[in-house]
């Protein structure tokens, strides 16, 4: 029997809701705290949206230019925080061994992957509310089914992100870092963010458009420009990334 005033101790585990939020909203905190990571998630895509839009430094075709970058840079907005930003984080944290004590703790490892993904979304919520702010304030005049639009962004989400953890699983801390930043670089050039599609070789163009990013950036201009109706083609892409990417990761990831 207890004296009034006193406690017994319950040790255990919180609910698992809780925890997957509390480590969500650790993750965001992190992410958001890191300066590179918010110089890739937010300055880069902001810089190039006024700068382009502004400038004429890329023949964007008729039109708009703010109307043909937008959905562009909110794509590649999605890249870097689901891919390139994950892919870093995640790799010197598996290389410091964050992971497996993580790993160890009353988290369960799935729900490890949930609170990444969720502090993912949030960075994500945010990037596409500012870059539509900036875009807004520039004259960009958004069509389109916005379901159509979320849709494209989670699957988006759900290829870049399962590449990101594929990468950061498999290679060493130093390569991921290497690696994960030059193909932002190369799919920031070829992936129809900033340059149309059409301006490459008929073999080339057709090629750069099974990428994830062409498909994710083509199918919200398609959509949010041309004001078109659901791009089943670009979705058809970006769910087979989806897949394979994941697939892959659950796969290969090796956590220490």
């Amino acid at each position: 029997m207890t004296a009034t005033g006193t406690f017994t101790p319950r040790p255990g585990a919180a609910p698992i809701g809780r925890m997957i939020a509390a480590q969500t909203a650790f993750e965001t905190r992190i992410l958001l705290r890191n300066g590179e990571q918010l110089l890739l998630t937010v300055v880069i895509p902001a810089l190039l949206l006024v700068l382009f839009s502004s400038v004429p430094v890329v023949d964007t075709g008729t039109g708009s230019r703010v109307d043909f970058l937008a959905p562009g840079v909110l794509a590649l907005a999605v890249m870097s925080t689901a891919f390139t930003g994950q892919a870093i984080a995640t790799g010197f944290e598996r290389r410091y061994g964050v992971l497996k004590r993580l790993g160890a703790s009353p988290l369960p490892r799935w729900a490890l992957m949930t609170a990444k993904t969720g502090a993912v979304l949030l960075t994500e919520a945010l990037q596409v509310t500012l870059l539509t702010v900036i875009a807004l304030a520039l004259g960009w005049s958004p069509q389109g089914n916005p379901l159509t639009v979320a849709a494209l962004l989670l699957l988006g989400t759900a290829a870049f992100s399962g590449l990101g953890l594929l990468m950061a699983g498999t290679l060493r801390a130093e390569a991921t870092l290497a690696a994960a930043n030059l193909v932002f670089l190369l799919l920031l050039i070829g992936g129809g963010v900033v340059v149309p599609l059409d301006r490459f070789p008929d073999g080339a163009a057709a090629v750069l458009g099974l990428l994830p990013i062409s498909a994710l950036s083509e199918g919200l201009r398609d959509v949010l420009q041309d004001g078109a109706g659901v791009p089943w083609q670009q979705l058809g892409i970006l769910a087979v990334w989806s897949v394979l990417g994941l697939g892959a990761a659950a796969r290969f990831f090796k956590w220490e």
